[in-house]
């Protein structure tokens, strides 16, 4: 029997390397080379001699230089290609354009809960917040108690009471950058969509204080929004005891809440990426752009996020900002994280992880271009700091750290009320109260992890198109949106995934 020749893909026509859909052996014959060393799935060999310094290049863009002179034929990876200094041309806003967005009554629909002011949850939870992480404890208790009680089984239009535990809150300049963050992401999720109700819960000392945030927000207690300190409130004991009583004053008016047939436009769509591989850039992530493509084309909001991960491929961006303004607002995050780095002794290129070379990627560039393919292709129409509240519709952009949790902790309290995630290596990642689906960016690793991926993309690599896949994506979107659960959900993850940003100094 002949030996099927192994499978790659050349990603444009000014690529000098090829991406193994198959594991490509020495001596073997693939994209008409003969290979002079074992690529394993995923990782890249080159297509042409690569000179030393030379640029190696896949999407038709520099994602590093070569270390030493690479062969036709051989393995490309971290051992012959690193980093190198490349002068990006932002061109803002050269590529701007205005969107047909469709009218209202040709937009698809979702049963969504529209909430008093307005916004529109997908899902319908109790929140118990906390101020300090010394209140954690008593907030759990709390949430355990309500789950011991069974009361819930009463109320069949609330998902659940969660407790959103911090790890700060003291220590902290109240006019300060932590202070700042823990504010804005705390009412961030006080507020989101998909909170029906929600009690916060301090120590009463602490730094963060929560008459100080009621203030800036102008907060007024009400059925569906209680605070109290365990100090004023009298002890540990005392104050599970008020909480449980707050909580089960509340569920009724929680629970009055219908699902409505509502349009698309009221999607508020996070865009993430966790565990990448070499695939990712080719399936999953330009699939879940053109899904959000299609979701701005009916008037929704897509969010792409993670800073550090499309570091690299910003330019691409900045061509698709509406304005030069909001281009420069991009440039201007870079050089603070460029900055943010060298303080801290890092590099931009410390990413990616370990995980992510095994995958096949081997510089930052490589990962931010197949990242940054998430945001699809319609008009950059705002960026926004960590955990600020979106606003505009269509495509935008939130800074965050690339570290998963913080990064959909900030989307989510920028008003996220759905969550997308893709990982070729495997993520094991949900979201409460915001509902994350996981795409799967080859079929090793859906069947590998069935229990966690909602949706197979490695299909791709067999000939689905990514539009088809685009639109699959955006049916499961519809689906979520209007209360089918996602396998995260089905396993009960979100309980440990609220995780603000500390960018400043804790004293």
């Amino acid at each position: 029997m002949t030996k099927a020749t192994p499978r790659t893909i050349r990603l444009n026509a000014a690529d000098n390397v090829v991406v193994a859909v198959d594991q490509i052996e020495v001596g073997s014959t693939a994209a008409g080379l003969t290979a002079r060393a074992r690529v394993p799935k995923g990782h890249k060999m080159a297509f042409a001699a690569i000179g030393e310094g030379a640029p190696v290049l896949k999407f038709g863009q520099v994602i590093g230089f070569a270390k030493t002179a690479i062969a036709a034929g051989d393995w490309v990876h971290e051992h012959n290609t690193g980093m190198g200094a490349i002068e990006h041309d932002y061109a803002f806003a050269q590529d701007a354009k205005t969107e047909a967005v469709l009218p209202v009554h040709e937009r698809a629909t979702f049963e969504g809960y529209r909430r008093s002011n307005g916004k529109v949850g997908t899902r319908n939870y109790v929140g118990v917040l906390t101020s300090v992480n010394c209140s954690t404890t008593v907030a759990g208790f709390i949430v355990k108690e309500i789950e011991r009680s069974g009361v819930l089984n009463d109320y069949p239009n609330i998902d659940g009471i969660i407790a959103l535990k911090q790890a700060n809150g003291c220590v902290v300049d109240y006019r300060g950058v932590i202070f700042d963050t823990l504010k804005k992401t705390t009412w961030g999720y006080a507020t989101n969509p998909n909170m029906g109700g929600v009690i916060m819960v301090g120590l009463g000392c602490e730094g963060f204080q929560i008459p100080k945030f009621k203030e800036a927000y102008g907060v007024v207690e009400s059925d569906l929004f209680r605070t109290m300190t365990i100090q004023e409130t009298g002890g540990t004991r005392k104050t599970v005891a008020a909480g449980v009583e707050a909580v089960r004053a509340m569920l009724p008016k929680v629970n009055a809440v219908k699902r409505e047939t509502v349009p698309a436009s009221e999607i508020v769509l996070a865009l993430q990426c966790g565990g990448s591989d070499g695939y990712s850039g080719i399936t999953a992530n330009p699939a879940l752009g053109c899904a959000a493509d299609i979701l701005v084309r009916h008037g929704g909001t897509a969010i792409l996020s993670e800073t550090p991960e499309i570091y690299g491929a910003e330019h691409l961006l900045t061509r698709r900002a509406a304005t030069p303004e909001i281009g420069q607002k991009l440039v201007d995050i870079i050089h603070w994280w460029e900055d943010y780095t060298e303080r801290n002794r890092m590099e931009m290129n410390n990413n990616p992880s370990p995980g992510n070379k095994l995958g096949g990627l081997t510089t930052i560039l490589e990962k931010s271009l197949g990242a940054a393919a998430k945001g699809g292709s319609t008009t950059l129409r705002e960026v926004y700091h960590y955990a600020d509240p979106v606003t505009a519709k269509g495509f935008v952009f939130m800074d965050t750290p690339g570290y998963d949790p913080v990064s959909a902790t900030g989307q989510v309290a920028g008003g996220a009320n759905v969550l997308a995630f893709t990982t070729g290596r495997g993520s094991a990642y949900g979201c409460k109260p915001t509902p994350s689906f996981k795409l799967a960016t080859n079929s090793f690793i859906y069947q590998q992890m069935l229990d966690d991926m909602d949706i197979n993309c490695g299909d791709v690599l067999d000939g689905v198109t990514v539009e088809d896949k685009g639109k699959e994506i955006f049916e499961l979107l519809l689906k979520v949106a209007s209360g089918q659960r996602t396998k995260s959900e089905e396993l009960g993850y979100g309980d440990n995934e609220f995780v603000p940003w500390q960018i400043g100094a804790t004293m």
